[in-house]
């Protein structure tokens, strides 16, 4: 049975938003448009995970979530409260609800998929993944590096090699997907995962780190997507 992920926000927007975000992994989405039909979701429902937002009508956000730690039935339920960015008295009283994490908007993609993994590990958050083996040179903190491709997909690579970089790290990063013409893809991107020490993970992998990339020009984009699609993704 998949895992239930219940997400609370009065805007739409912000639900649609979150919900783009796992439209590709496995879990079970529900959504409530306020505290109060949160609360009898949780209820019911018994999720694995909540997201909420602290401003809502009704009851909002932080009231819920005291209320589910309240419960000797629900309160192992771990709840992430979202905010607006620069506020400390709205986090300060997320916190003092009983909430398990805090993510503040606009929420970036990665930091929720993060978020979400470190109460549901089983999430798949990445998208479709084909094999493929390239060279890339790749420079953070003004060092240039170099490894290997192992895997590819629209947003994101497997990089193995020997340095060792933190999860959250930002790197700039180029690589050819075809013999044939030359063409390099050059981006952005922020390492997401590790898979050396005893971060290692993936026995079948050769240590390195999961890279999602977070820019790409508008030529490199094509020259991605093309090859992507040749490849039936």
């Amino acid at each position: 049975m998949p895992k239930k992920v219940l997400l609370v926000d009065d805007a739409a927007m912000f639900l649609e938003i979150q919900k783009d975000f796992l439209k590709l992994s496995t879990l079970s989405v529900v959504c409530a448009k306020d505290g109060l039909e949160a609360l009898e979701k949780v209820k019911t429902l018994l999720p694995d995970l909540l997201v909420m937002d602290l401003h809502m009508p009704r009851m909002n956000g932080a009231e819920c979530c005291a209320a589910i730690k309240a419960d000797p039935e629900l309160c192992s339920i771990p709840v992430i409260m979202t905010t607006s960015a620069g506020k400390e008295d709205d986090h300060e009283l997320c916190r003092k609800a009983g909430c398990d994490g805090l993510l503040t908007k606009p929420i970036e993609r990665g930091l929720f998929l993060d978020a979400v993994r470190r109460f549901i590990p089983e999430l798949d958050r990445r998208e479709v993944r084909i094999s493929f083996t390239a060279k890339v040179r790749f420079q953070a903190f003004r060092v240039n590096m170099s490894g290997t491709i192992m895997d590819l997909s629209a947003r994101g690579i497997y990089i193995a090699t020997d340095f060792d970089l933190e999860v959250g790290t930002e790197v700039v990063l180029a690589f050819p997907v075809s013999a044939e013409d030359g063409s390099l893809v050059q981006a952005k991107g922020v390492v997401r995962w590790q898979n050396s020490g005893s971060a290692r993970t993936k026995e079948n992998y050769p240590p390195g780190f999961g890279l999602e990339l977070t820019a790409l020009t508008g030529e490199s984009r094509s020259i991605l997507q093309r090859y992507l699609a040749k490849r039936g993704v």
